[in-house]
C-alpha cells in the first residue's frame, strides 16, 4: 500500500480502527475520520506507536450530520490528491427513532446517506486515483429487509423497528455499492464484517442491549477477525478490478435477492440524491 492514500470512517473504534492500523503498516497514508476528537488523538497515538512511520491525518466529523460531510470532503480535497481506497465503515443502530439536525432518521442519514454524500464529494479525488476502490461495509443483517427497501416509509416515521431500520440501513450499503460500480466504473463492492465482538449497540441502554453484547463477548468473533475482509478489499491485488460483489470471509457470495434488484439500487440512487440535494 505504499503511496496510496486511504480514508476511513468510523475509523477510532471497532474494526474500522483495526483496518485503519493495519493499513497504515503496509505503507498506506491514512486518513481517519471520526466525530471525537479526543478519540482521533488517541487511535493516531496508538497507530504511531505500533508503526511509527505511519502517515496520518486525522478529520472530526459527524457523519450523520450532511454539512459536517460535505465539510469533512472539502478538507480532505483541499489536502489531497486522490484517494485509492475510500472505506465506508462508519454505522450504528439505535433503540429509539432519533432524528438527526437535518431532521433525517438517524440509521439512514448515517448507515446509508452519510455512505453516499461522503462518496459523492470525494468523486474527483476517486476518480483522480489510476484504480480507486470503494469498501462499504454492509451486514448479513440486510437479510431482514427481504422485502426490499421500504419506499413509503424509509425514515420509519409510521413504525419504527431499530433492527428493521438497521437491516434497511445495510440493504441500501449493498443496493449503492452496485450502483455506484454501474454508474462509475469504480471497483465498488460491499461485505459482510462478522459478527463481530465491538461495542457496537453501546449507545443504547436497557436490558435487552445489555444481554446482547454480554453474548457478543461470548459467541463473536474478534476485531481482528472481523476487519480482514476490509483489508482485503483494500489492499488485495486478487480483487483489483473486482466491482459490484458482496463479499464474507474475504470470498465473494451472493446476497439477499433484495440486495440483487438493479431496478431498486437506481431507485435508492435518486432518493438518496435527493436527500442530499446532490445534482
Amino acid at each position: 500500500m505504499n503511496d496510496k492514500v486511504v480514508v476511513v470512517t468510523g475509523a477510532t473504534a471497532g474494526i474500522g480502527r483495526i483496518t485503519a492500523t493495519a493499513l497504515a503498516g503496509l505503507g498506506a497514508q491514512v486518513c481517519l475520520i471520526g466525530r471525537n476528537p479526543q478519540k482521533l488523538s488517541q487511535t493516531e497515538a496508538d497507530i504511531r506507536r505500533a508503526h511509527p512511520a505511519a502517515q496520518l491525518r486525522s478529520v472530526r466529523a459527524d457523519l450523520s450530520i450532511q454539512g459536517e460531510v460535505r465539510a469533512a470532503a472539502a478538507e480532505l480535497t483541499r489536502s489531497l490528491p486522490r484517494v485509492d481506497v475510500l472505506l465506508n465503515n462508519a454505522g450504528a443502530i439505535y433503540d429509539k427513532r432519533e432524528l438527526t439536525r437535518d431532521g433525517i432518521e438517524a440509521t439512514w442519514a448515517l448507515n446509508h446517506l452519510a455512505y453516499f454524500l461522503l462518496t459523492q464529494e470525494l468523486l474527483p479525488l476517486l476518480k483522480a486515483a489510476p484504480a480507486a476502490r470503494v469498501v462499504n461495509v454492509s451486514s448479513a443483517a440486510h437479510m431482514i429487509a427481504r422485502k426490499g427497501i421500504d419506499w413509503d416509509d424509509v425514515q420509519g416515521a409510521r413504525k419504527y423497528s431499530s433492527w428493521t431500520a438497521y437491516g434497511q440501513s445495510k440493504l441500501a450499503n449493498i443496493l449503492f455499492s452496485s450502483e455506484l460500480a454501474r454508474r462509475t466504473g469504480l471497483a465498488s463492492n460491499a461485505l459482510h464484517p462478522g459478527s463481530v465482538r465491538t461495542q457496537f449497540g453501546g449507545n443504547n441502554d436497557g436490558p435487552m442491549w445489555k444481554i446482547m453484547r454480554a453474548l457478543s463477548g461470548i459467541f463473536s468473533i474478534s476485531e481482528e477477525d472481523g476487519a480482514r475482509t476490509n483489508i482485503y478489499l483494500a489492499s488485495s491485488p486478487e480483487v483489483e478490478g473486482v466491482h459490484g460483489r458482496y463479499f464474507d470471509k474475504c470470498k465473494p457470495v451472493t446476497p439477499s435477492p433484495a440486495a440483487q434488484d438493479a431496478t431498486s439500487a437506481e431507485r435508492l440512487w435518486d432518493m438518496s440524491a435527493a436527500m442530499t440535494a446532490m445534482r
